[in-house]
């Protein structure tokens, strides 16, 4: 059951999108993507909150284009929609507890850096961006 009505949080979506997420729709859709055993994947857990318009997807927007290595593919999921791949993607995230917005990168199926919303919304964009550049040279 969705909190939001979609033409609400379509232009929040479509800002991901345009930067080259793919949004997961279903608890099938995120394990097909995060099951996978090779390779990096950045995914964002998107919301409507403030501290996802003003820092989250402005920092990985800017960490992605602006970084020589990046993850290989990028998703997101959006808190309060589709709740069953939410809840599923934040099952591959344990044992970090739900928090949205969020972003995790996996490589080869793992979760090997995790930037919970508190990490978010107490920093400041560029801390935020270097962070995610950080993880990319370190992980892709």
């Amino acid at each position: 059951m969705a909190t939001y009505p979609e033409y609400m949080v379509a232009p929040i979506r479509q800002d991901l999108v345009e930067a080259g997420f793919e949004q997961l729709m279903t608890p099938e859709e995120v394990d097909t993507v995060l099951n996978e055993q090779s390779g990096t994947v950045l995914v964002a857990v998107n919301s409507v909150c403030g501290c996802a318009a003003a820092k989250a997807r402005p920092a990985l927007k800017m960490a992605v284009s602006s970084s020589d290595k990046k993850p290989a593919k990028l998703v997101t999921v959006f808190a309060g929609m589709e709740t069953e791949a939410v809840a599923k993607a934040r099952e591959h995230m344990l044992p970090y507890p739900p928090s949205s917005p969020c972003i995790a990168l996996f490589k080869d199926g793992e979760l090997v850096h995790m930037i919970e919303r508190y990490h978010i919304e107490g920093n400041d964009l560029m801390r935020i961006v270097n962070n995610l550049q950080g993880a990319f040279e370190e992980h892709c």
